[in-house]
């Protein structure tokens, strides 16, 4: 069976896992007293920001005391966390202890001699009060967050819970600009102050281990795979996958390779770029190819642009993941063939 997954969301049997970056949440929510109880995770579409949360998401879920809720923005996230959370059997005796009655929300059978809590919002401070009493926990996370309404509401109340010192964590995913345009609303600065991790290229060096162990190929053929998806956590599945159904041949499949690419990412990519964004990833394109790095002067000339003018775009393509900088004054591009791509869908 094959054992790469090339559809976005779901968690592949094989995949390269981010120790580092996913014990740096760990370290901060399970300590004794965490500095942090926000992590916003960014990068660009296919860089595995799903497959990551649910990881490290995973891993908190074996600690006993610990209970994570998985939100969808439908336009209530605060209902759905109180029911979320009434729901939950293994904290309903602690509810109940707590006579928290939520019968008037719907949430619950009534209990005698109590009075009913009539707002989804003490009803989630209520719960989380009494979770506190005994220890417990809790970790919401959200997928592919969007500036919505609802969202900024329920950040809202969030902070709230911050400040009463309840224990409450938050773990959500999205990309660049649309994390951008969360953080900046003016009513939100503690999502602003909430540390960002970017996730970038995989490690080379474990994609080749797992491209040899998987198709027990020697590890020059295994690098040579690696090298071909240039770390894109996307490329490394849909290499992987195609390999798979040819027998162990990657060569003869990468034309199929680079139209998977542009089918399931690269198009998607390309309609939500400015016409700036767009013009500046053609000119680098249509400089020296035999270059992995261009001169980020001698890009700028070719504009006739200011340099203040084009940093602010420079900064715009590296933070969405699609141009790298690796060493000071250059630029290229991130993802495996977006160079090719870009030169054909300029127009």
């Amino acid at each position: 069976m094959n054992p790469f997954i090339v559809s976005f969301g779901q968690i592949p049997k094989e995949y390269v896992p981010r120790y580092q970056q996913s014990d740096v949440i760990l370290r901060a929510f399970l300590h004794e007293d965490p500095a942090q109880h926000v992590y916003i995770i960014t990068g660009v579409r296919g860089s595995g920001k799903t497959v990551f949360m649910t990881e490290t998401t995973n891993k908190i879920k074996e600690e006993a005391d610990w209970t994570v809720v998985d939100l969808v923005d439908d336009g209530d996230l605060l209902g759905q966390l109180a029911g979320a959370l009434s729901e939950n059997h293994l904290l309903q005796p602690v509810f109940r202890a707590a006579k928290i009655d939520l019968s008037f929300l719907n949430l619950g059978v009534h209990i005698e001699g109590a009075t009913p809590v009539r707002s989804k919002d003490g009803a989630v401070q209520r719960m989380l009060e009494s979770m506190q009493k005994h220890g417990k926990k809790l970790l919401i996370t959200l997928d592919e967050a969007v500036n919505t309404k609802s969202l900024r509401v329920f950040t809202g109340y969030f902070q709230k819970y911050l400040r009463n010192d309840l224990p409450i964590y938050f773990l959500l995913t999205g990309l660049y600009e649309n994390i951008y345009s969360l953080q900046n609303e003016k009513n939100l600065t503690f999502l602003y102050r909430a540390p960002k991790l970017e996730l970038n290229s995989l490690n080379i060096g474990a994609m080749t281990d797992k491209y040899q162990t998987i198709f027990s190929c020697n590890r020059e053929k295994a690098l040579e795979m690696a090298k071909l998806t240039k770390g894109y956590s996307f490329a490394f599945q849909a290499l992987g996958s195609l390999t798979w159904d040819n027998g162990g041949d990657y060569v003869s499949i990468i034309p199929k390779y680079r139209q998977w690419l542009e089918e399931y990412s690269y198009e998607k990519i390309w309609s939500e770029l400015s016409a700036t964004d767009q013009k500046v990833l053609y000119t680098m394109a249509s400089m020296d190819a035999e270059e992995e790095q261009i001169r980020v002067k001698d890009l700028r000339e070719k504009m006739c642009v200011e340099p203040n003018y084009f940093n602010q775009y420079r900064k715009r393509l590296l933070q969405r993941g699609l141009c790298v900088s690796q060493k000071f004054g250059y630029i290229g591009f991130a993802l495996p063939f977006f160079r090719e791509f870009v030169q054909e869908n300029y127009f």
